[in-house]
């Protein structure tokens, strides 16, 4: 089950997280057409699209996603020529049925299970249970470490180095000494009189210079194949022309415009004989193509050994040492670049023409150069860390002791930690393996339940069901069908022609409606009907009339109480809509009580940025429930309110009740008598005009009067209990004075 979600920098929300949290299994979101409504829906249908966003899930248990919005329309309705079809579970095998049910209740048990430990390993939040046991506990013993850090950091400042910044490295190195270190315990006098003269400004250890290994670069030198005349055999017929030519790799140039000219020669364009062809293939012999590999492999070769060389020198360039003459070695590797772009281009001359015989610049004494400057600083290097050795020994000794004193100090503490550490992670071991173990055995009940799943499975039995609930409700005129492969559906006319083109808007909601709503019960597939899955309907009575409103809304609500009773595959509800009509009807709750199960959302876009708010009850009132909630605000308008009293009197006792409006101003007297006639007066004059949303200024001082009378007008015809109920017992919200004189006049009634 979701429970929270959390928007920002997605369509129309902005920066800041917009977040809804404390979800239930029944879900309600008001909210006129662009406030966001559907960027919600797509969120929840696939999470992945919007890295902005997070949804989280009651112990990282994430299960399916169904949405029914536009997107689902558009992909199922519109983009395909056919609706997929809807795999269900049969009724005929009742022993398959039977087992399929056990081993659904096996699944659900195990998840239940899995959800439990994973609460008890990590909490319902992912941020507690054993886990932050263990956070707490490596956090505890940090604080710990860090006090004795800030206690010796100005003494012992140069052995903290590495770790004075961060409290977890700090601790880390204390464990990490713990277990390791075993140099002498010394007192704090002794380690700080040492301190004092050790760790002074001292040189530092140098890092010798890597040397360059030029051998197989030099080898290439050597190479007889750059001074080989690489041409083809001189036992055949055209080897003669060839040779007088002199220029047996023209010839090798031309031969590839021979292969593909259909025989005839790109030179003089005349067709050639198929012996000639021979000829040609001979002379170009197998000797000849492994020669030209050599000098292809050998240019390659040689370019990567440049490269890797270069790389090592570029480095050693880029951070010196101090110990290198830097003017020597940078004059010697300009040298070795400018050698190397020679023999580069004569390996691509060779390349280009292999009869020719070439010679490489020679790089060994430029090499042997750079090798000799190289060892010359490593020279200096060793002798420079011969003299240091000694001095950074006592200095490496010495951090050790201090180490060894912080240790001591934290000797009870580290104890006390290891032993709990280890039983915290003896249980998050145990809890892990049981989740595995879960796991494992929920992966082959799975196995088990498609496999039953797969053998009393049908499409047909959605085409029934859905033609059932369209003849019921008046669409008589198209029905669906199974398609000919079997796998999906086709919607018809009684004739058998094709009608999904020329489907009315509201019949083409209300089949996509019915197609998802059975596909709840199913699957698109044969092996996954009955996972547990997470419904969302957004505006799904777009386009309908009212009737079907009512029809739409009833079957929703038999989902709530598949989910309350938990007799079905689904988890959570999610509605989404901006037609107040549907939310009234779909959300309404008979009991009038509030119920654990359900939350309540309006969505608004105050500014162009989205913004989503909780309520504890339904907000969504009708127009008259409204009036009266106008009634109970102790700020209500003064501006309004004759307004408000009119329409309520008009609603209740006029169109309602059929009460004459004299008779019951009959049963006033004096000024009660003409404040009730002004009332009535109102309903009687612009009660279905323009003045409708007219008001008549009313003074403070009458107000009370007016909601005096109000008052007993109900008490007077016996109607006490609806304005009781209307005004929720909640009289003492108004100002004292009212409160009084209506008291009063349910006294003399």
């Amino acid at each position: 089950m979701i429970e929270s979600i959390s928007i920002s920098n997605t369509a129309t929300y902005g920066t800041t997280p917009v977040i809804m949290d404390g979800l239930s299994k029944i879900n309600f979101i008001f909210g006129a057409n662009g406030t966001g409504k559907t960027t919600i829906s797509r969120i929840i249908a696939d999470e992945s699209k919007y890295p902005s966003c997070r949804i989280t899930w009651k112990g990282n248990a994430k299960i399916k996603t169904m949405v029914y919005n536009r997107d689902f329309v558009e992909r199922n309705f519109v983009q395909l020529p056919e609706l997929p079809g809807v795999f269900t579970l049969g009724e005929q095998q009742a022993d398959i049925l039977k087992n399929i049910e056990t081993t659904k209740r096996d699944i659900d048990n195990l998840s239940k299970s899995i959800e439990g430990l994973t609460r008890t390993l990590q909490g319902s939040d992912g941020n507690g249970g054993r886990r932050a046991d263990l956070t707490n506990l490596y956090k505890e013993l940090q604080d710990k470490c860090w006090n004795i850090k800030k206690k010796y950091e100005v003494v012992f400042k140069k052995a903290f180095e590495g770790y004075i910044k961060s409290s977890q490295k700090f601790s880390e190195k204390v464990l990490f000494e713990f277990d390791k270190n075993k140099s002498q315990l010394l007192s704090f006098d002794e380690l700080k009189n040492k301190a004092e003269s050790i760790f002074t400004l001292t040189p530092e250890i140098e890092q010798k210079i890597a040397d360059i290994d030029a051998t197989n670069l030099l080898k290439y030198e050597l190479n007889p194949i750059l001074k080989k005349h690489v041409i083809g055999k001189d036992d055949v017929d055209i080897a003669a022309m060839i040779k007088k030519l002199n220029n047996s790799d023209w010839v090798n140039a031309g031969r590839r415009y021979y292969d593909v000219n259909n025989g005839i020669c790109p030179f003089c364009q005349q067709k050639t004989t198929e012996s000639f062809a021979k000829s040609l293939s001979k002379y170009f012999d197998e000797t000849y193509i492994q020669d030209i590999q050599a000098i292809n492999d050998m240019l390659s070769g040689y370019q990567s050994e440049v490269n890797n060389i270069q790389q090592k020198l570029t480095a050693i360039l880029a951070s010196p040492s101090r110990f290198l003459d830097i003017e020597k070695i940078t004059a010697e590797i300009d040298k070795f670049k400018s050698k190397i772009l020679v023999n580069i281009e004569r390996l691509k001359e060779k390349k280009n023409e292999p009869s020719k015989a070439i010679e490489l610049e020679s790089l060994i004494d430029v090499i042997a150069n750079i090798k000799d400057l190289i060892n010359d600083a490593n020279l200096k290097i060793d002798s420079h860390n011969k003299m240091v050795k000694n001095l950074e020994d006592e200095r490496l000794n010495l951090i050790a002791q201090i180490w060894r004193f912080v240790i001591e100090e934290l000797k009870i503490d580290i104890n006390s930690f290891n032993t709990r550490r280890q039983s915290i992670e003896k249980a998050i071991n145990e809890i892990e393996n049981k989740i595995k173990t879960a796991k494992d055995e929920m992966k082959e009940k799975q196995m088990v339940l498609h496999a039953l799943e797969k053998q009393t499975t049908s499409v047909q039995p959605t085409v029934d069901s859905i033609n059932e609930l369209l003849s019921k409700f008046g669409f008589t005129n198209f029905k669906l069908a199974v398609s000919n492969n079997g796998n999906s559906y086709k919607i018809i006319r009684e004739d058998g022609s094709d009608a999904k083109t020329t489907l009315s808007e509201g019949e083409k909601s209300f089949i996509t409606f019915l197609y998802f709503y059975h596909l709840l019960k199913g699957s698109n597939s044969e092996d996954d009907i009955v996972n547990d899955r997470i419904v969302v309907f957004d505006d799904p009575v777009s386009s309908l009339d009212g009737d079907i409103l009512f029809i739409v809304s009833s079957l929703i609500k038999g989902l709530f109480d598949e989910v309350r009773a938990q007799t079905g595959n689904i988890k959570q509800i999610f509605i989404l809509t901006h037609n107040v009509y549907f939310h009234k009807e779909v959300s309404f709750n008979p009991n009038r009580r509030a119920l654990k199960d359900v939350t309540f959302w309006i969505v608004r876009k105050p500014n162009n940025e989205s913004q989503i708010e909780k309520y504890n009850t339904n907000p969504i009132k009708t127009s008259y429930e409204l009036l009266w909630a106008e009634v109970r605000n102790p700020k209500r308008s003064s501006l309004t309110i004759q307004n408000t009293l009119r329409r309520i009197l008009e609603n209740y006792f006029k169109i309602l009740g059929g009460i004459n409006p004299d008779d019951i101003c009959e049963k006033f007297t004096g000024k009660d008598k003409l404040i009730c006639k002004s009332l009535f007066s109102w309903v009687n004059d612009g009660s279905h005009y323009a003045t409708d949303d007219l008001f008549i200024s009313v003074e403070e001082s009458q107000i009370d009067n007016y909601l005096r009378v109000f008052k007993e007008i109900f008490y007077k015809l016996r109607h006490d209990a609806h304005y009781k109920m209307m005004m929720g017992y909640a009289e003492e919200e108004t100002s004292t004075s009212i409160t009084a004189s209506l008291d009063e006049a349910a006294t003399t009634k």
